[in-house]
């Protein structure tokens, strides 16, 4: 214990994370989140491209199937989308929670936003809403005890899943639609 009696709790393997998604400059020439568009699919962990959004596999998730969805536009602060980026991205989170729903079964859901490097937002700079599918005892004595998150699924398999399991929107659920 520290002079403050706070434990550390160290966890080294996260720099590369913090590293890759440093947006501090204030430029999205770095930004990991606007790279990925740029690339292959199945390179990029993409599960679904939309006209203002994109939804991809976690690359360091804290469960199987743990996806963000992603404005196509880099911007931090949600009060900065617009009305058609706002209803995508929550239309295609829904449709996020379907496709695990159908894939996977899970017991729950945690879904949210972190917004600013103070509420958790490594890319802040870039907001991206996490759908993270939740089972009982998924925090089970490998994670407590051992430190150690099993994660039983290739990403590339979680990924064909989800594809396979993405609901085909229907042509009136156009976010652009006057309904």
């Amino acid at each position: 214990m520290s002079d403050d009696r706070l434990q550390r709790l160290w966890t080294p393997y996260r720099m590369a994370y913090i590293k890759a998604g440093n947006e501090r400059n204030g430029t999205s020439d770095e930004c990991p989140l606007c790279r990925i568009p740029t690339m292959a699919d199945d390179e990029g962990l993409i599960v679904f491209r939309g006209t203002h959004v994109y939804a991809v596999l976690n690359l360091h998730p804290y469960n199987p199937g743990h996806l963000m969805v992603v404005t196509n536009r880099h911007v931090g602060d949600l009060e900065e989308l617009t009305d058609a980026e706002m209803v995508e991205l929550t239309s295609a989170t829904r449709d996020a929670v379907e496709a695990i729903k159908t894939a996977s079964r899970p017991h729950g859901f945690n879904v949210g936003l972190n917004l600013g490097g103070v509420a958790g937002g490594s890319l802040s700079a870039h907001l991206h809403q996490h759908v993270v599918p939740r089972w009982s005892g998924d925090a089970n004595f490998m994670t407590v005890l051992g430190e150690t998150k099993v994660m039983p699924q290739l990403l590339a398999d979680t990924r064909e899943l989800l594809v396979e399991n993405w609901p085909t929107p229907s042509p009136s659920a156009s976010p652009d639609h006057e309904g």
